[in-house]
């Protein structure tokens, strides 16, 4: 389907004014794009370590995707017809009204597949695109099936590395495996090909579950094996430089999803469709202001002596998250890194 793409040149001063004329008109969500400095309390809400930012030069490009079935030029007359109006109050830029047709959006989903070839990690796994035809393959090799990577994670990254460099050094046969933020999948299939008993993955994301069950698949997991749920581990908590005395979050084996595209929180009451329990292993591969505050919440799905393997943390975090997990009584076991990611492995103390 061929969209048409409408973009307004306008003020950063006018874009809230400007995008909600665009609601009014029955557009479905606007793309905002401006150089406005970020508050301190959006830096600390996002999960980024080193956020950047262009000095504010006070212009707004407001995008919208339109449908091929809707008078495009009438809603352009509507626009134009708006910014006049609105210049007799505020400052509303130049103006500037453009349109583009954009790709078929039947084809893209697919045409990613051309760049993504087969991956050798750590010596003896190996990620292979279901489509591809890969003859590489060695005795003791084990073989991940990708189907889809539409959520974040093709198993390149060195994060990913480092967290399968743990789960093989602290697996046992037969370990249950809770990979918090799983992303497409690929540390929760590995850690199942690998031995594990059982395994959970949770995403705040539906996008991440559904690329999730479609990749588990691919590799013939039921779910006897491997299952996969939307929830937030941490409803309710603060994320950011006050996030070790964040409150308690929601427990439970995570918050699990009706649907793919629905997240539920068993804070309210709602059912988790994943049984809770205690896990041999946590992973998660996220970044340090996640990690951090998920010290203070991770011990109740952790068994006696469970192992919480984290990763995605910047070597300028490694002590921030170090001193969270000691806080709350969990024991450093051991601190890997790989150009400048880190993965710190943590215990959780009998009884504690």
């Amino acid at each position: 389907m061929i969209w048409k793409k409408i973009t307004i040149e306008t003020s950063t001063e006018a874009e809230d004014l400007v995008s909600m004329f665009l609601d009014e008109c029955g557009v479905e969500g606007v793309m905002i794009e401006d150089n406005v400095p970020l508050t301190d309390e959006e830096l600390k809400e996002m999960f980024v370590d080193v956020p950047l930012q262009k000095e504010d030069d006070g212009v707004a490009k407001i995008s919208c995707f339109i449908p091929p079935d809707r008078d495009v030029n009438e809603l352009i007359t509507s626009i134009k017809a708006e910014l006049e109006r609105l210049e007799e109050y505020i400052p509303v830029g130049s103006k500037l009204v453009g349109i583009t047709d954009t790709s078929d959006d039947s084809e893209w989903q697919n045409n990613w597949k051309q760049y993504y070839k087969p991956i050798r990690l750590n010596d003896d796994i190996v990620i292979v695109p279901a489509w591809e035809d890969y003859k590489d393959i060695k005795e003791g090799d084990t073989v991940i099936k990708i189907e889809s990577v539409m959520a974040f994670g093709t198993g390149s990254h060195e994060t990913t590395k480092l967290c399968i460099d743990r789960l093989k050094a602290y697996m046992k046969p037969g370990s249950s495996v809770f990979d918090v933020g799983c992303g497409s999948g690929i540390l929760s299939i590995v850690a199942s090909k690998l031995g594990a008993g059982y395994v959970h993955g949770l995403d705040i994301d539906p996008q991440a579950i559904i690329s999730s069950e479609e990749n588990a698949r691919a590799n013939d997991l039921g779910k006897d094996a491997i299952e996969f749920s939307c929830g937030n581990l941490l409803a309710g908590n603060v994320i950011g430089e006050n996030a070790i005395k964040a409150e308690r979050a929601s427990l439970g084996s995570g918050i699990a999803a009706k649907s793919p595209a629905e997240m539920v929180d068993i804070e309210l009451g709602e059912k988790d469709s994943v049984e809770a329990r205690e896990y041999d292993i946590v992973v998660a591969n996220i970044l340090a202001d996640v990690i951090i505050p998920m010290s203070g919440v991770i011990k109740p799905y952790l068994k006696d002596d469970g192992i919480f393997i984290t990763s995605g943390i910047s070597e300028q975090r490694e002590e921030d998250v170090v001193k969270a997990m000691m806080e709350n009584d969990l024991e450093i076991l051991d601190i890997l890194r790989m150009n400048e990611w880190v993965s710190i492995v943590a215990r959780k103390k009998n009884n504690a």
